[in-house]
């Protein structure tokens, strides 16, 4: 019965069904009673991934912040793994004249009939990228104080419009930016020195628009869901500084040409700030976010009879050492009943990091499951599935996976080492010869990371 309502609800995404009923026979050998109910952990946990991402898509979270018709146009514009989920709800429930462009990830776009929806590289930006924001600034181009601009941002943003300031170029923006990713650094630093290096983010965007009113609708993938960091805040004003930028780069030892150095050192790309007349009149919302996502996961669980506890929205911290402490708590809860009694499932959100040392392939939600399988060390009763709300780990083909008591001994029977794989970054091979990958393909939403940990 979950996997038929898995099917309909996520019908839109063209290869999710061949593999959801592989995920479903996860764990077909392990189940536990509650009650008078037999749960299959890897389903139940799935029921929870899938209701925590239904409760962010556009379509149940956008349609009640539309704004009232204006006098003149209104102009469409976006970025983001959700944008053209977004742009086709829009278009659904306008009731008007509507028009414009929005760029989004490859294979993550839907068919719009008014609004042009575009598709470039994430998480490393590509010429396509840079050409659609251009086609967007070109698009709110001559636009008067009677038009409305409504602009939808979702996490990728950063990536998929990118236009590098005066005096840098597209490769040394490219090559930051990849820097940027593998050190380690918080979205919250990447984000402050993209708009720094951009000529259309942290605010850059709504000075294009002018006079012409804008709405931005937001679906948060930033830890606290801070507006501004959304995307890196192309239509918002910006606390942040070129100062704070460049010790962003020379904390984590990021290689930059002297001239960057110097043009931040001189505040030669300050952006916009609070209180800026300019955006007077400008209103935006945050539209769906980390904590609707663990409600509506914690509000499935309790449905079916088990406590939930939402531990964090806004978790970061390297992903190895978030898996390590998640198992302390499990170990915790079920060893001594503190500070829940089981059976139970914990549920936590946010961003995580990676600090690329290894050469291996994995997202940071492979890397969070085998360091909690390490902590867990076999520790029975406890399962866990770790995913990303937009449907991709990192650059894998998977979300997330799967981890069972078992893992790391099926896993030491199939001759893998679970320390020296996650020592070389390379969770996602592990998790592959388990067959316990989470692969759903594009959700079109993002607020970031899942985890759920349920412990009997």
């Amino acid at each position: 019965m979950l996997c038929d309502m898995m099917r309909i609800r996520w019908k839109s995404a063209t290869y999710f069904s061949q593999y959801r009923q592989q995920f479903c026979n996860i764990g077909q050998m392990i189940n536990f009673t509650h009650g008078n109910t037999m749960f299959n952990p890897g389903k139940f946990l799935y029921s929870l991934f899938e209701a925590a991402v239904a409760a962010t898509t556009a379509e149940n979270s956008l349609p009640g912040y539309l704004p009232p018709l204006p006098k003149g146009r209104t102009v469409v514009i976006g970025a983001g793994k959700a944008a053209a989920s977004m742009a086709a709800c829009v278009e659904q429930h306008w009731p008007g004249e509507i028009s414009g462009l929005v760029v989004t990830r490859y294979g993550h776009g839907v068919v719009c009939n008014r609004i042009e929806v575009l598709e470039a590289a994430h998480p490393i930006p590509n010429v396509a990228g840079e050409q659609a924001a251009q086609r967007i600034l070109q698009t709110v181009a001559g636009l008067s104080a009677d038009d409305l601009v409504i602009c939808l941002m979702s996490g990728g943003g950063s990536a998929l419009l990118t236009s590098p300031a005066a005096g840098i170029t597209f490769l040394q923006k490219q090559a930051i930016n990849t820097a940027l990713l593998k050190s380690g650094a918080t979205i919250v630093e990447i984000n402050c020195v993209r708009k720094h290096l951009s000529a259309i983010k942290g605010g850059r965007l709504a000075l294009a628009c002018a006079p012409a009113r804008i709405v931005t609708l937001a679906i948060s993938d930033i830890p606290g869901d801070d507006p501004t960091m959304i995307a890196s805040g192309p239509t918002l004003t910006d606390a942040t500084t070129c100062a704070e930028a460049l010790a962003i780069l020379r904390k984590y030892a990021i290689a930059i040409p002297n001239t960057i150095a110097t043009a931040l050192g001189n505040n030669v790309w300050e952006t916009p700030k609070p209180g800026d007349l300019r955006f007077v009149g400008n209103t935006h919302h945050v539209i769906a976010t980390a904590q609707h996502a663990l409600e509506a996961a914690a509000a499935r669980a309790r449905s079916a009879g088990i406590t939930a506890h939402i531990l964090s929205d806004r978790i970061e911290g390297e992903a190895r050492d978030v898996g390590a402490v998640h198992g302390a708590i499990a170990r915790q809860i079920q060893g001594r009943g503190q500070p829940f009694d089981t059976p139970c499932v914990i549920l936590s959100g946010g961003e995580t990091t990676v600090s690329v040392r290894g050469a291996g392939h994995g997202g940071r939600n492979t890397e969070f499951l085998l360091a909690l399988a390490r902590a867990l060390d076999g520790m029975p009763g406890i399962f866990a599935l770790a995913a990303d709300t937009d449907g991709i780990d990192g650059s894998q083909d998977n979300c997330g996976a799967f981890l069972a008591p078992d893992s790391l001994a099926r896993g030491a029977a199939l001759g893998l080492s679970a320390a020296e794989l996650l020592a070389n970054n390379n969770a996602y091979q592990f998790f592959e010869a388990l067959g316990d990958l989470v692969v759903t393909g594009p959700t079109r939403t993002n607020v970031n990371d899942f985890r759920a940990m349920l412990i009997l």
